[in-house]
């Protein structure tokens, strides 16, 4: 006969012992805690995969050539078309400065040259006029110098030949062949020869004085060329001053040097601006890249031409592509307004970054210089 006192026990380890249906409870969390591990150590193992094959860096942001639109001339803004975002062509009128003071100047000058150029019209036509006045008679009284010069040759020879013939006849008067009314007769003969020469002279002396008047006409017109030359001068000097006042006149319209959009502006309408006041900042949206700037631990990783993809944070469902276009030759730390040269001696290692210019094969128009972006470079090899 059983014990009655073991009944109690055998219930107890009846009700203790696990049902199937608790088994497979228990199982079951086991699995699902063993995948969820298995799933983390994979992901973990991905990540640290993609981490050791890839450079990525989150300190990347959008940047674009911003021009800076100033000012060469000062002056009152009369008409400012455009506003911030507005999209712009080459050529197109950004700022318009008052340009009356140097219009009128402008004017004053091209009247001035204007002047001068009648002027010196003027004397063309003077020296003209006084080469055609003067040309024939200095010709006229050359050669009536030349025909006086003749004839005081020949009066001379006259005269040397008549006073021969008086010295002759005084030496056969002396020896009484001639009589002394032949004597008187050759001395009238040298008389008369003896005034000729003497009319030739004086004739001579007279054409020599109209040639020296005549010759002193035409050099009136070295005199009138030596004034043209000097108004030469003074109207180039003023057609310099001219071109210059063009430029000021031209620079007080600023027109725009590339296709591109109104980045920001400085200057109001009716505002008053100084050479080199900055007035705008303009940019060309489609000729945009990234800078990124990556560690220095991996940048021996990274190598000109290599593929890049960039993640924009304002554009979460696109993928860019782009290529990396040059490498920093200086760390960002090297540019610091405050560089710290670190006298103490107390050192504390940070790791320095290098700046990174990736291009952007396809930007769309829809980037904006200062957005943040992601660059991932995917190293060859790993």
């Amino acid at each position: 006969m059983p014990n009655e006192g073991s009944l109690p026990n055998t219930a107890k380890e009846t009700s203790e012992r696990p049902t199937p249906r608790r088994r497979i409870a228990a199982n079951a969390r086991y699995i699902v805690i063993a995948v969820i591990v298995l799933a983390a150590i994979v992901s973990a193992g991905r990540w640290g995969y993609w981490q050791w094959a890839h450079v990525s860096e989150t300190d990347a942001r959008i940047q674009a050539n911003a021009i800076a639109i100033s000012s060469r001339v000062s002056g009152w803004i009369v008409d400012l078309p455009i506003i911030e975002g507005d999209r712009i062509k080459r050529g197109d009128m950004l700022v318009e400065i008052d340009s009356r003071e140097s219009r009128l100047k402008l004017n004053e000058y091209g009247a001035r040259i204007a002047a001068l150029a009648a002027e010196r019209q003027q004397i063309a036509l003077q020296i003209d006029l006084i080469d055609r006045t003067t040309s024939s008679r200095v010709q006229a009284v050359r050669s009536r110098a030349d025909a006086a010069r003749i004839a005081v040759v020949a009066s001379l020879d006259q005269f040397e030949l008549a006073r021969a013939d008086f010295e002759r006849t005084r030496k056969l008067l002396a020896e009484q062949i001639v009589s002394r009314q032949r004597l008187d007769q050759v001395r009238t003969e040298l008389s008369r020869v003896q005034e000729r020469h003497q009319k030739a002279q004086a004739e001579l002396a007279a054409a020599l004085a109209d040639v020296e008047e005549a010759e002193a006409e035409r050099g009136e017109m070295n005199v009138l060329a030596s004034r043209m030359d000097v108004l030469r001068h003074r109207e180039a000097e003023i057609a310099t001053q001219h071109d210059r006042q063009a430029l000021d006149a031209a620079d007080r319209t600023i027109k725009s040097p590339i296709d591109g959009v109104v980045s920001e502006t400085f200057a109001d309408h009716g505002e008053f601006v100084s050479p080199g006041q900055r007035l705008m900042l303009i940019h060309n949206p489609d000729l945009v890249w990234v800078e990124a700037n990556i560690k220095e631990t991996d940048i021996r990783h990274i190598a000109p031409g290599m593929p890049v993809n960039i993640l924009i944070d304002a554009f979460p469902n696109q993928t860019f592509t782009g290529t990396v276009a040059r490498i920093g030759q200086a760390a960002t730390s090297e540019f610091a307004l405050l560089p710290n040269p670190n006298p103490s001696g107390n050192f504390t290692k940070v790791t320095q970054r290098l700046p990174v210019r990736i291009t952007i094969d396809e930007a769309r128009g829809v980037l904006r210089p200062g957005m943040m972006a992601v660059v991932n470079i995917a190293i060859p090899g790993r």
